[in-house]
C-alpha cells in the first residue's frame, strides 16, 4: 500500500453542522508510504474515529476513503484480514489489551499470527521501554503507561505500509516518548513506512513531514 487518500471523509454524527473547520475532515487529503504526519485534534472532534474508519472497524463516516485509490468499503473480509496483517498496524488509544493476560501473552497473540518477530527481540523491547520486569504480569495490573508501551511493542509485530498511533504517549514521561520515538523511527525506516500520529496536547517528538489540525 502506498497512499491513504480521504476525500471529503466525514463521521456522520458531524453532517449536520453547519460548518466543519479542519485540515483533514471534509477534505482531499493523502497520507503517503514513507512520510509522517501529526494529526493535533481537541477532544472530541474525531481523531480516534480517524483511526476506526482507516482500520476498517467503524464505517458510520460520510466519503471515500481509499487504499491505493481502491475504495475502502469494497475490501472482503480476507482482504481486511491481509491489509491488518502486512499493510496496516495500529496502535489504539484504549490499547486493547486482555487484562487478563501477561504482558507477553498480549504480544504473542498477534505475533502468532504474523511470525514477524523472534520473541528475543520482542523481550529485547520491553529492556529497551523500562518493562523488562513486567513480561509475566498481567496486563491489567500493569500502569496505563506501561500497557502503552505493550501495546506499542504489540504493534510493531507485523510488516506494515502505514502505522497508525493514537495518542500512543499521553502517559509517558518524555525519555519513555523519546525512546519511543526512537524505536518507531527505527522500525518505520526499515520498512519505508508511512507514520500517523494523533495527539490532542502531548506527541511524540518525531521529525514529521506534515502536521494537520482536525
Amino acid at each position: 500500500m502506498n497512499s491513504i487518500h480521504l476525500r471529503q471523509t466525514l463521521p456522520q454524527v458531524f453532517a449536520d453542522r453547519d460548518a466543519i473547520t479542519s485540515d483533514v475532515w471534509h477534505q482531499d487529503i493523502t497520507f503517503s508510504k514513507g512520510k509522517r504526519y501529526l494529526i493535533e485534534a481537541a477532544s472530541g472532534t474525531g481523531k480516534s474515529s480517524l483511526g476506526s474508519y482507516v482500520y476498517g472497524y467503524r464505517r458510520d463516516y460520510q466519503g471515500i476513503i481509499n487504499f491505493d485509490e481502491r475504495n475502502i468499503r469494497s475490501l472482503s473480509v480476507d482482504e481486511w484480514v491481509e491489509v491488518r496483517k502486512h499493510s496496516l498496524s495500529i496502535l489504539f488509544q484504549e490499547l486493547r489489551l486482555f487484562p487478563e493476560l501477561t504482558a507477553l501473552e498480549n504480544i504473542q497473540l498477534k505475533n502468532r499470527l504474523t511470525n514477524y518477530k523472534k520473541k528475543k527481540d520482542v523481550l529485547a523491547l520491553f529492556a529497551v521501554l523500562g518493562i523488562a520486569n513486567k513480561a509475566d504480569q498481567k496486563a491489567g495490573k500493569l500502569s496505563f503507561g506501561q500497557q502503552q508501551r505493550v501495546a506499542f511493542i504489540r504493534s510493531l509485530c507485523q510488516p506494515f505500509d502505514f502505522i497508525f498511533l493514537d495518542e500512543p504517549v499521553s502517559h509517558l514521561d518524555d525519555d519513555n516518548g523519546d525512546i519511543m520515538s526512537r524505536i518507531l523511527t527505527e522500525e518505520a525506516e526499515r520498512q519505508g513506512a508511512g507514520v500517523i500520529v494523533t495527539s490532542i496536547g502531548k506527541h511524540l517528538r518525531l521529525e514529521y513531514d506534515s502536521v494537520y489540525k482536525l
